[in-house]
């Protein structure tokens, strides 16, 4: 049974494959229209924004994440050669499961070839191959006018000025964001993330992990785009941010916050603005009956919420498959305290 990860879009369909400790990683394309063409350079932009092992708050693991294209008779397919795999790091949790990662219910479906390093297909590394194919979509797209921008919204409690902190109407926080693809650590307010180190540095010397929040939007959507059900935007959407390994959480605009709210407050009234009808608000994050509302007032929001890293050095408890019995495991391979930075760029693409 294969463990390559397929999708099939209206436009393109993909192949993902590899594992963490693989010899390469890497997508086959199918679909892409006459004329679409990677940007070399963007993409290493991008994936250089995801690469791992360069600061504090990410696994130490080096990798240059340098991708390569090829056409393959009608596929274009990108590919990355890993350069620094440890498998030997999983050796002795091969019989035990790391808690609340993939690695139980792999096993169950693929048997042992499931994963015989790392987290095998189901690893954070294989956002990698994502990156590729989104930095593609994300250059066109830009040529469209459609731009799209992530930022950290929170880690372990502390948060990031938000769209929701801003006049719906401003272009001040679009340029904010835009900022942000500069920066070492993707926050809008500098401030905030030294305390979201801090929080990151506090739970790597407890040997454990935090979790968080990425915000992103989208300008410049057109209006008229999605459908009503399967069609419509937040279901493709969640559907592609659910592919990031560690997300458990997609909301749009208010989100969860309109259990807690009135029709009269979650609501977007409409107004005339000369001789277009928009919107005072934007609760709705830009969607409504799943199509793009469209106009500088109501470009597309959605937050996404990241688990904490569950393999950790901390003692958790487990059990020993082989010999059917209770355990405890510390897990000392390379891995981040906490993967939210880093799944900035993998949430935009």
């Amino acid at each position: 049974m294969s463990m390559n990860s397929l999708y099939r879009g209206e436009v393109l369909n993909l192949e993902i494959y590899g594992e963490s400790h693989s010899p390469t990683i890497g997508v086959y394309i199918e679909g892409l229209p006459a004329g679409v063409n990677p940007d070399v350079e963007k993409t290493a932009a991008l994936m250089a924004r995801r690469a791992p092992g360069q600061n504090a708050w990410s696994t130490p693991r080096k990798e240059k994440d340098e991708v390569h294209f090829e056409q393959v008779d009608n596929k274009l397919h990108g590919y990355i050669i890993n350069t620094n795999t440890k498998p030997k790091d999983y050796a002795s949790i091969m019989n035990s499961p790391r808690p609340s990662h993939a690695d139980f219910t792999a096993r169950i479906k693929y048997g042992d070839e499931a994963s015989k390093s790392g987290g095998g297909i189901f690893s954070g590394r294989m956002t990698a191959p994502l990156c590729i194919v989104g930095s593609i979509a994300l250059n066109e797209l830009n040529k469209r006018g459609i731009e799209i921008y992530s930022h950290v919204k929170a880690i372990a409690g502390v948060k990031d000025e938000g769209y929701f902190d801003n006049a719906p109407l401003s272009t001040e926080y679009k340029d904010k964001l835009a900022e942000v693809k500069t920066k070492e650590f993707p926050v809008v307010d500098d401030a905030k993330g030294e305390a979201m180190k801090e929080k990151i540095a506090a739970a790597r010397e407890d040997l454990d992990s935090v979790g968080g929040i990425i915000e992103t939007v989208v300008y410049g959507m057109p209006a008229g785009i999605g459908g009503p059900i399967f069609g419509g935007i937040e279901a493709k959407v969640a559907t592609l941010l659910y592919a990031i390994p560690a997300v458990k959480g997609v909301e749009f605009g208010n989100g969860y916050e309109v259990a807690e709210l009135r029709g009269s407050e979650n609501n977007d009234s409409f107004v005339m603005d000369g001789d277009n009808v928009t919107m005072e608000t934007n609760h709705s994050g830009g969607i409504l009956g799943g199509i793009s509302v469209g106009g500088s007032v109501a470009p597309i929001v959605v937050n996404c919420a990241i688990k904490p890293t569950p393999s950790i050095s901390k003692e958790q408890k487990t059990v020993d498959i082989s010999k059917k019995e209770n355990t405890v495991i510390s897990i000392h391979g390379r891995h981040d305290p906490c993967i939210v930075p880093r799944a900035v760029p993998c949430v935009e693409a």
